[in-house]
């Protein structure tokens, strides 16, 4: 703490190197953004043409691939593969919801 104990002293070095840590982080938020973008831009195209040709939103043998495929992917990256497990079905729950939507008329 400083002399008058109400604002901890912090290392200026430790300072900056954080606020660039941060920065790469914030850059990285945003081409996860982007990227989360562009796959549902094809996955609602997917929408459409399953819609048209009487498809079905679900297509549970593609997700068990998808899901065995992204976990192999996690554990080479060494990133939890339980944890992009749950990241993988979080965002095929809102495309399956999204096909729905489309089904159902919804644009």
């Amino acid at each position: 703490m400083s002399a008058d104990e109400s604002t901890p002293v912090h290392d200026d070095a430790a300072v900056a190197e954080l606020a660039s840590i941060r920065q790469s982080i914030d850059n990285i938020d945003a081409a996860v953004i982007h990227m989360l973008a562009e796959r549902f831009k094809y996955t609602q195209q997917v929408g459409y043409l399953k819609a048209a040709a009487g498809m079905p939103a679900a297509d549970p043998r593609r997700e068990q691939v998808q899901v065995a495929r992204l976990r192999q992917l996690a554990a080479e990256s060494h990133l939890d593969p339980a944890f992009a497990e749950k990241f993988l079905n979080f965002i095929v729950a809102e495309v399956i919801h999204h096909h729905e939507r489309i089904a159902g008329g919804e644009r």
